[in-house]
């Protein structure tokens, strides 16, 4: 992934964030990792429908970009976390200024279908 933001920020710093924050279910992980670190079946749980295996992809991915920790503690069965670093939760102050306009966005969008 760091070509890729690499490649991007030099066409535009808009594009740095796409490379990082766009893809599915990224934001909604971040938003959900707000309230502090979870485990990885909770994260499921409350991001919604997402599969394990697009959910790990995804977690790994945030990983890789310094967006989440994941921690791995030495127990029996084996206990993971992720939470959000410091550059994650500015990521998921934007992600919830995004929420905010999409549903300012959205209202309109609805009241023109609903007249029609």
């Amino acid at each position: 992934m760091r070509n890729k933001v690499r490649s991007a920020f030099e066409v535009c710093p808009i594009e740095v964030g796409v490379a990082v924050a766009g893809g599915d279910w990224k934001l909604t992980i971040v938003s959900k990792l707000v309230a502090g670190p979870l485990r990885f079946g909770r994260l499921q749980r409350e991001a919604g429908p997402v599969s394990a295996k697009t959910l790990t992809r995804q977690l790994r991915a945030l990983e890789d970009d310094g967006i989440l920790i994941r921690t791995v503690y030495p127990e029996v069965p084996p206990h993971v976390t992720y939470e959000l670093t410091e550059s994650g939760a500015a990521l998921a102050e934007i992600a919830e200024e995004l929420g905010d306009w999409s549903e300012r966005y959205i209202r309109p969008v609805y009241d023109r279908e609903d007249a029609g």
